[in-house]
């Protein structure tokens, strides 16, 4: 039989109407309790390890990701947004969760098959037709990141590991969750934080400045995945009374890091007096006087890892926040790495 051109252009417009028929029929069943055939789950793994791996390379240099600094906050955001899916150290997952198609996978088990280029890709965009979300923020790669270094940690950790990394509380003797596991006190207690942490300090900041800083990821004008979920689960109106409690905290008195005392020096300069010839002003203009807009966060006491991304962060342009945040984009325009470093020694160390 010779099979000629016409019957090609009939194949190809009958093969799409053959394809709606059946879908319209109801033949076809979408019952998740029957599972996927093996050559289809097969098939599915197939193309979505082919995708990931294929749009890894475009990823770029992988971070270092051995600082401590960036696991807490990304295994507290694990818990919040991750755990009821994939379970955690600490929780196993529930029967219901098992009975979705595909189950989502145990992470302690299936991380290590990836490269941290591929999470990054996974953590970020997603997978379609599994129900994983892609990262609520995609400017914020740092941030995930963040996520990819705790990923890394996640399947050498035990449950009072995978506690003292989260935050989470409230486990009873039974092994039961309290209905918050997860607070604000989770991440940012001062007995967890040091100078290296990415999580800001944020007792004695002014009222002012916290429910300005609230409202903002509430608004999502600031963007961070972490503290966007974080503040979505809380009300508008509960928002002042948060940033008073903060407010009226008194900062843990605690050594600083040993930071180097020309760094630090350097840091001192750029803070009293800016660069003139980069048209950089002095910090103390508008941080830490007397009379200070409290709309201003205060510096002195703070994180230096923290303060030192939040700079890099407003150079880039990934920072917002409220109506003053222009205000220092402009500022750490024309600062270098080198500066961060030292401006965030400076404070850190005040």
């Amino acid at each position: 039989m010779i099979i000629r051109w016409k019957h090609l252009i009939v194949l190809v417009v009958l093969a799409p109407l053959l394809g709606l028929a059946v879908g319209w029929s109801g033949l076809m069943s979408v019952r998740a309790s029957t599972g996927h055939w093996a050559v289809t789950d097969w098939f599915l793994h197939w193309v979505m390890r082919n995708s990931v791996s294929a749009r890894a390379v475009a990823t770029g240099d992988v971070p270092p990701l051995n600082d401590p600094g960036l696991v807490p906050g990304a295994a507290g955001h694990f818990e919040t947004g991750c755990a009821v899916c994939h379970g955690s150290p600490a929780q196993p997952r529930p029967d219901s969760v098992l009975a979705m198609l595909p189950p989502p996978p145990d992470l302690k088990v299936v991380v290590p098959e990836w490269t941290d280029a591929e999470l990054f890709e996974i953590v970020k965009h997603g997978v379609r037709f599994t129900g994983m979300p892609a990262w609520p923020v995609q400017s914020r790669d740092d941030e995930i990141w963040s996520m990819v270094a705790f990923l890394r940690k996640l399947p050498d950790m035990d449950a009072q590991a995978y506690i003292r990394a989260s935050g989470l509380h409230g486990l009873g003797h039974a092994g039961d969750v309290s209905p918050l596991p997860i607070t604000c006190e989770s991440c940012h207690a001062e007995a967890k934080l040091n100078d290296g942490s990415y999580i800001p300090r944020l007792a004695g900041q002014s009222e002012a400045y916290l429910l300005n800083s609230l409202k903002a990821y509430a608004e999502k004008t600031r963007p961070s995945g972490i503290m966007q979920v974080a503040v979505g689960t809380l009300s508008v109106e509960g928002l002042p009374e948060l940033a008073a409690y903060y407010a009226n905290q008194t900062p843990t008195a605690r050594t600083g890091a040993a930071h180097d005392p020309i760094l630090i020096e350097k840091g001192r300069i750029l803070a009293e007096q800016g660069r003139r010839a980069d048209k950089i002003p002095a910090c103390l203009s508008c941080h830490d006087k007397a009379g200070a807009n409290p709309a201003y966060p205060i510096l002195s006491g703070q994180n230096s890892a923290y303060l030192q991304n939040q700079l890099a962060l407003f150079q880039s342009g990934g920072r917002g926040g409220s109506e003053y945040h222009h205000l220092m984009s402009g500022a750490a325009k024309e600062l270098a790495a080198d500066d961060f470093s030292a401006v965030a020694a400076y404070f850190s160390a005040r």
